[in-house]
């Protein structure tokens, strides 16, 4: 599973989505704080495109229902994070991903191996510090490529 991170969802707003799912009333719009506020929405993937995850800081978390996936970065995927996130009791630093990427059994590790994709250590500033345009060259520089330096076609030196 894997939930992409710089894909906004486009005129999907958190404020707007938390009316939808009637976590808030529409006037209560003007009284949330402001990381609720701010809160980005992304396109998590092509898979499930209506559940929503949750992807935030570790100084949060919600017994049986939230995953640590790495240092300083958790996963839930239960309404009772968002209704938190309404009232300011949330995490610090969190996305809302629509949706997911998803594989067949062994189709990732398949495509890894054939240099399909590149990959490198996520961090808490990568995926919650960084503006959303810059996450793809800041993914690269760490890994210390320029995007000018890909080509189309994979393979092995």
């Amino acid at each position: 599973m894997g939930i992409i991170v710089n894909r906004p969802a486009g005129s999907i707003d958190f404020p707007g989505l938390l009316v939808q799912l009637d976590i808030i009333e529409k006037s209560d719009q003007i009284q949330l704080p402001e990381n609720a506020e701010m809160m980005k929405v992304m396109k998590g993937g092509p898979v499930d495109t209506g559940r929503g995850f949750v992807l935030h800081s570790s100084d949060f978390y919600i017994q049986d229902a939230t995953l640590n996936i790495d240092d300083g970065i958790s996963l839930t995927a239960t309404v009772d994070i968002l209704k938190a996130i309404a009232k300011g009791a949330g995490p610090k630093h969190a996305i809302l991903a629509l949706g997911y990427a998803g594989w067949a059994p062994g189709q990732l590790e398949n495509e890894i191996q054939h240099n399909g994709w590149l990959h490198c250590d996520a961090d808490p500033e990568l995926i919650f510090g960084t503006d959303v345009d810059e996450k793809y060259a800041r993914a690269l520089r760490k890994i210390g490529i320029e995007a000018g330096m890909l080509s189309n076609d994979a393979g092995h030196a």
